[in-house]
């Protein structure tokens, strides 16, 4: 049975990986910009994975004691 910290971190694992691929897409797309209206929109999921990504890193970290 899996945890809630397991199916965070595949969560995790995934959205890294989508991020990765995004940035490789945009990258090939930038080097022949035919449409900027979808490189646009890539970049705003872009930038919603990587916030979405360090919502659950802040999730995963425990709390320090103050």
């Amino acid at each position: 049975m899996l945890t809630d910290r397991d199916t965070l971190l595949r969560k995790l694992h995934e959205l890294r990986s989508e991020h990765r691929d995004l940035d490789t897409v945009i990258s090939r797309m930038g080097e022949h910009p035919v449409d900027r209206l979808q490189i646009q929109r890539l970049k705003k999921r872009k930038l919603l994975l990587k916030d979405e990504i360090m919502w659950l890193e802040s999730r995963l970290i425990p709390d320090s004691i103050a």
